[in-house]
């Protein structure tokens, strides 16, 4: 099996603003987990404790919390690029870490997934390939969102769309961003250069006769490149579509940390993660699905309905929240009802309707 792996852990996540403003991508909370930890750990159950990532945007936030021998009982390593150099330049800058005829796997720092390893490990060494592609299929409604990829019949990639239109859309696979890799293919990548894999490296590849192959993956998989699919990715952990565990004891009202502190009076429809020390008040309603971070105070009357709540957030008595997503550090104040589908940035104090309208956007 596969003993390294590689992250891609560089980029800025704009469309996530504004909660990527002062948290990198990787480092986004899903169930208070942050995304690159789920990765980590996923590797973990295969074997896989050396892993390397290139890091860029916010790059301290991630060094900091998995550089070295980390928490995880493995050893991470990370390549800082002042500028990016794209998909495959980046992976190219850490080529020094996998021996010449080693087998590896590439992840995206984005990517929630329980992609079976092992399965497409085999289907690489079946094949002969020197690369082969993790692909997901999707409805063909959506493939505008997506890198197309089109195979023959023995699942060779024979060409590549980005972001077609349904109508001119040759495929309905998409790339998942998790590639096993023979060394070999750093050979199709310059030094210092920025290169892409889809627009560079693949079709050299192709042009060469060089074997690329795609394996369909029947597993979970979300890109959680946008606010819509970070809120859908973390209900779907909640509702245990994606087999990745949430670091709490479950209950009957969901998942709570040991030392989080809640009122018997408060009022469970659904399930509900909630993390460390955090405190739910007297007659406090959650529906449906919610997170609430850590170190967070839910005031006496307040209603939460379908939200995610970062660290350190209070939510004042009677206050309402419906389908939205609150970075840390915010405060809102007693009864005040936000808009539904809003996304509240980080470190806000939110004093009457006005101010949250003018520090955040609509999911």
């Amino acid at each position: 099996m596969i003993k390294k792996a590689m992250i891609m852990a560089a980029g800025a996540g704009t469309r996530l603003n504004p909660l990527t403003l002062k948290v990198p991508k990787p480092m986004v909370p899903v169930t208070n987990v942050p995304i690159l930890e789920f990765i980590l750990k996923h590797l973990q159950k295969y074997g896989i404790n050396d892993v390397v990532a290139n890091t860029h945007y916010l790059a301290e936030s991630i060094q900091n919390v998995y550089g070295g021998e980390n928490h995880l009982g493995m050893n991470f390593q990370y390549v800082y690029e002042p500028e990016l150099t794209g998909t495959a330049g980046g992976v190219k800058k850490t080529e020094f870490f996998f021996k010449p005829g080693e087998t590896f796997i590439v992840v995206s720092g984005d990517a929630l997934t329980d992609v079976d390893i092992e399965k497409l490990y085999e289907q690489h060494k079946n094949s002969g390939a020197m690369a082969t592609m993790a692909l997901k299929e999707i409805p063909i409604s959506e493939v505008a969102h997506f890198g197309v990829v089109v195979v023959d019949k023995d699942s060779r990639v024979i060409g590549f769309q980005e972001k077609p239109s349904p109508e001119e859309a040759k495929s309905n696979l998409v790339n998942a961003g998790i590639y096993i890799f023979e060394t070999d293919v750093f050979n199709y990548i310059p030094a210092n250069k920025f290169y892409d894999f889809a627009k560079n490296v693949f079709p050299a590849m192709m042009a060469n006769n060089d074997p690329l192959y795609a394996a369909v993956i029947d597993d979970y998989w979300n890109d959680i490149g946008t606010i819509k699919q970070y809120k859908h990715s973390s209900f779907d952990v909640i509702n245990k579509q994606v087999k990745l565990e949430i670091p709490y004891q479950e209950t009957e009202n969901g998942w709570i940390a040991e030392s989080a502190n809640i009122s018997p009076s408060a009022v469970f429809k659904g399930q509900s993660v909630i993390g460390e020390g955090s405190v739910v008040e007297e007659h406090v309603k959650l529906s449906e699905n919610n997170v609430i971070g850590n170190n967070c105070i839910i005031k006496a009357g307040a209603r939460i309905e379908n939200s995610i709540i970062w660290d350190n957030v209070i939510i004042g008595e009677n206050v309402s929240l419906d389908n939205c997503i609150i970075a840390s550090n915010v405060k809102i104040n007693p009864g005040i009802s936000v808009e539904e589908d809003t996304v509240i940035g980080h470190d806000r104090v939110i004093s009457c309707p006005e101010d949250y309208l003018q520090n955040s956007i609509k999911i």
